[in-house]
């Protein structure tokens, strides 16, 4: 009798373990996928399973004024052409400046926000980190860098009542479409990203409007991230 529950105990253990390999295994088959498609966030999912609003047109790159991948890359991420899905550089100094995970900031590069986007959750844990960073350098593999800040630009959250997306973005913060925008709206934008909630490019407070200014400038000197969004494919 014992050994037929210890044999039912590893039968349930095994299968435990190949559901949980399995579910670690699916964003890397699901991953290559995305080089075409609208792909949706895991947020917007939720909103959507739980009734409330999500506001996304899904724009593709070439539909967007240059100005808006320029003013994000300057704002989130500036070594993404550079780096492999992964600025060990900036995540070092990040660490540095840090206790514990719970009190870093900075180091995550767009390509892991959309892993994050994409597939996990939010929120600090070791748990995700473990999961995002494997992941984000088999992302910038698969997809490439165009197909990433665009995928990034069409899941980010832009505003405090689900507005999901560039065009939504600059829809309800400026009236007008994602293309038409100016070169201080886009640094707004940028601005906004990392709380939305907080944040309204619609009616900037002096800070975000320093921030935007200095994304401006930024912007104006980053000549090798305009001509690496030109060149990747």
């Amino acid at each position: 009798m014992a050994r037929k529950r210890t044999s039912r105990v590893w039968r349930v253990l095994r299968t435990a373990a190949f559901c949980i390999l399995a579910l670690i295994a699916l964003p890397y088959l699901i991953a290559p996928f995305y080089a075409v498609g609208r792909p949706v966030s895991t947020l917007m999912l939720w909103r959507n399973l739980t009734a409330q609003r999500v506001e996304r047109i899904y724009t593709p790159l070439s539909q967007i004024s240059p100005l808006v991948p320029l003013s994000v890359i300057v704002a989130e991420d500036g070594r993404f052409c550079t780096h492999h899905g992964i600025d060990f550089a900036e995540l070092r100094s990040a660490l540095e400046q840090a206790d514990d995970l719970d009190e870093m900031r900075g180091g995550s590069t767009i390509t892991q926000q959309v892993v994050k986007n994409l597939f996990l959750w939010g929120g600090r844990s070791y748990v995700r980190k473990a999961l995002e960073f494997p992941l984000a350098l088999w992302i910038d593999f698969v997809l490439g860098k165009r197909r990433i800040i665009e995928i990034y630009l069409n899941v980010a959250e832009w505003g405090p009542d689900g507005e999901f997306g560039i065009e939504a973005g600059a829809r309800a913060a400026f009236g007008k479409s994602a293309r038409e925008l100016t070169r201080y709206q886009a640094a707004l934008l940028a601005a906004v990203l990392p709380n939305p909630h907080d944040r309204n490019a619609r009616r900037p407070g002096p800070g975000l409007r320093r921030l935007a200014g200095l994304y401006v400038e930024r912007a104006a000197r980053a000549e090798e991230v305009a001509s690496c969004l030109r060149a990747t494919h």
